[in-house]
């Protein structure tokens, strides 16, 4: 005999349904309020916009880390946030040594190369160290041990690069053509922002394209499905999980970049709050689902930069701004509340849970 959806409903459904609907409700009312108000040109909402997506397109290239190495291994990856600045932290000092020899000025493009190429190796080898020696030994234990080592793992990274480059704040060095504003379709828009949007969006295509086209993407997919099934059909599982950490390391190195090149500065802490909101990103878009990633991130990057402006403004909020974290973790909160799965939902989500 079939159940209602009234007898399925749980007091603690009505609970967080009325939770979802009061911050929907809010969101609705503030974002009245303000467009009502005009208080923001349509020139402030293009800037909040392209500021969003080059933010997003970030948030997106460190999900990417995250949603494959569950997808692999049904473990979150904490550590891969100093994954993230381990790059772009070391490559600072790289950065640095053009600036003062004016190679930065005279030749930005391939200065900015060799820089991506540092940083981009530096996360894929302490990717690559993190699987060999910190997860692959517990690849047969419980699930709750790779993640306390996870969590071990940052740490040590973190005070490992505290102790290696100090724990002072690096200022980035300037790239003086990025910083001027670009003409592009009658839009203004900063060149650093341009850069990071199409190097991001460069980037996320031929990682999915090499994921769903390539036969060491299809290996992926198919250990991904079944690792004991995977490897009866002679696909070496270690060396496909290894590739999965090599993949995210790279990604993170490049985000990592980006990053420096919009916000102006790296230190040794500077992985966890974008790591903290790529994870949300992530979970927002369907963890293990590398679409939903890149979806979950550029949402993210979205409500991060308009919500502000857009839902709290119109509340009355004196500092609107300073709660963009805050409009972040609500939405995560409105989208497990209405789709727990994320936006897109994973595919294996009945299978592997």
């Amino acid at each position: 005999m079939k159940t209602s959806f009234r007898e399925k409903l749980t007091p603690t459904d009505l609970i967080m349904w009325s939770i979802g609907g009061i911050l929907l409700a809010l969101i609705v009312i503030g974002s009245w309020s303000t467009l009502s108000s005009g208080k923001y040109s349509a020139r402030h909402w293009l800037d909040f916009t392209i500021f969003g997506l080059a933010q997003g397109s970030i948030y997106a290239l460190i999900a990417l880390g995250y949603t494959m190495v569950y997808g692999v291994l049904r473990m979150i990856n904490f550590a891969h946030s100093e994954v993230f600045m381990s790059g772009p932290y070391t490559a600072y000092f790289v950065a640095a040594f053009f600036h003062t020899s004016g190679l930065l000025d005279s030749h930005p493009l391939l200065s900015m190369l060799v820089v991506l190429l540092v940083s981009m190796t530096t996360s894929t080898f302490v990717a690559y160290l993190l699987e060999r020696i910190a997860y692959r030994p517990l690849r047969t234990a419980p699930r709750l041990v790779p993640l306390i080592t996870a969590i071990g793992a940052s740490f040590f990274l973190q005070y490992t690069f505290r102790g290696l480059y100090g724990s002072g704040f690096q200022a980035y060095p300037v790239i003086k053509p990025l910083e001027r504003h670009w003409e592009i379709l009658g839009l203004r828009i900063l060149g650093f922002q341009v850069v990071i949007i199409v190097a991001a969006a460069v980037m996320m295509m031929a990682l999915y394209l090499f994921v769903q086209k390539t036969k060491t993407g299809k290996a992926l997919r198919a250990v991904s499905e079944d690792k004991e099934t995977a490897a009866l059909m002679g696909i070496d599982v270690d060396r496909m999980i290894s590739i999965t950490f090599i993949i995210g390391g790279m990604a993170a190195g490049a985000a990592g970049v980006l990053y420096a090149l919009m916000f102006k500065q790296v230190h040794f802490f500077m992985g966890f709050i974008p790591g903290i909101k790529a994870f949300t990103a992530a979970v927002l878009g369907g963890i293990g689902n590398i679409p939903g990633a890149m979806l979950g991130g550029i949402f993210l990057g979205f409500i991060e930069s308009l919500g502000p402006s857009l839902f709290l403004d119109g509340l009355g909020i004196v500092a609107p701004y300073q709660l963009k974290d805050a409009i972040a973790f609500t939405m995560l909160v409105l989208v497990l509340i209405f789709r727990p799965t994320g936006i897109l939902g994973e595919r294996l989500a009945v299978k592997k849970a």
